[in-house]
C-alpha cells in the first residue's frame, strides 16, 4: 500500500509545472534585491526564468514593477525567457515596462516578440496612463493600435486624458487618435478629462475636435 502511495506521489510530482516544482524563494529574493549575480547563478542552475509566485506574478513582471532592472536584463538574456508570460490579470511584462517608462526594456521585450497589440488592455493603454511619451512613440512606431479598446471600451486617449499628462494627450491626438469614441459608459476622452478636472487636456481635446475636418471640409488649422 505504501509503495502504491509513493508511486502515485512521484507521478503527481513529475506532472507539476516546473515553476511549482522548483523552490522559487531564492528566485524572488534575488528580484526584490535586484541581485543580478544571484539571479545569474540561479538561472545557470536550471531555475525557470518564467517562474511565477504564489499569486501568479511572473518574475519579469515583478522585476519591472520593483525597478530591479539588473535582474530584468538577466532574465531576458536567458534563452528560455518568454516575453509573453503574463500575470493572473493578463498583464504582460511589456505593459509594466510601458507604465514605468522603461524604454530600453520595452524595446528589448518587443525584440523578443512581446505582443504590442494584445486583446483587452494593451501596453499603449499603460504607457498613456503613465504619460510615458518615449514608450508611447516606440509602441506607435511598432504599429500599436492607437484606438485599442479595453474590455469596457476605454481607449489609450481616454486613459491619458484622465490619468496621464497633457503631453500624452497631445501626442495621441497628433498621431490620429479618434476623439469621438465612447466607452461602454458612453464617455468620450473629453468626458474623461472633464471628470478628472484636467483643464489642459480638456483644452487640447476641444482644440482637436475643432481642427478635425468634418466630411467635405478642410482642417481649420494646425497645432
Amino acid at each position: 500500500m505504501r509503495l502504491r502511495q509513493l508511486s502515485a506521489a512521484l507521478i503527481f510530482a513529475a506532472t507539476l509545472p516546473l515553476a511549482w516544482a522548483q523552490d522559487t524563494g531564492p528566485f524572488f529574493r534575488a528580484i526584490k534585491q535586484d541581485n543580478d549575480i544571484a539571479m545569474r547563478n540561479l538561472l545557470a542552475s536550471g531555475v525557470d526564468p518564467n517562474s511565477k509566485n504564489e499569486k501568479g506574478v511572473p518574475g519579469m513582471y515583478m522585476a519591472l514593477q520593483e525597478g530591479s532592472l539588473k535582474v530584468a536584463r538577466q532574465l531576458m538574456e536567458s534563452p528560455r525567457f518568454k516575453a509573453e508570460t503574463r500575470n493572473a490579470s493578463d498583464e504582460s511584462p511589456l505593459m509594466m515596462a510601458a507604465l514605468k517608462g522603461q524604454l530600453d526594456i520595452a524595446r528589448q521585450l518587443i525584440a523578443k516578440d512581446a505582443d504590442v497589440n494584445k486583446p483587452g488592455w494593451t501596453p499603449l493603454h499603460y504607457a498613456a496612463t503613465g504619460g510615458q511619451l518615449d514608450v508611447m512613440r516606440l509602441l506607435l512606431d511598432e504599429h500599436a493600435f492607437i484606438d485599442a479598446e479595453s474590455p469596457n471600451g476605454t481607449t489609450p486617449l481616454m486613459m491619458a486624458a484622465s490619468y496621464g499628462t497633457p503631453q500624452a494627450v497631445k501626442l495621441l491626438i497628433e498621431a490620429g487618435a479618434d476623439l469621438n469614441m465612447r466607452n461602454q459608459q458612453g464617455m468620450t476622452a473629453l468626458d474623461f478629462a472633464r471628470r478628472a478636472e484636467r483643464p489642459d487636456s480638456v483644452e487640447l481635446i476641444e482644440a482637436g475636435l475643432r481642427m478635425r475636418p468634418q466630411p467635405g471640409q478642410a482642417p481649420r488649422g494646425q497645432w
